[in-house]
């Protein structure tokens, strides 16, 4: 069985923990109509992903 032979220090814990904390979503812009999208994400205001409208917006 795997036990470890040594403390692990507080530092090298917080450090291997670090790795694991939590990042806000990076936001692009919308190439059509400017608004922040998420990228890998067709734009939700109208509709267009890498130049092309892939959705029809009712209202827009």
């Amino acid at each position: 069985m795997g036990v470890p032979k040594r403390k692990m220090s507080k530092m090298r814990l917080r450090t291997r923990k670090a790795a694991n904390r939590w990042h806000a979503a990076v936001l692009g812009k919308c190439g059509q109509c400017g608004s922040s999208v998420p990228s890998h994400i067709a734009c939700p205001s109208c509709g267009y992903y890498k130049g092309r409208q892939v959705i029809t917006i009712a209202g827009a």
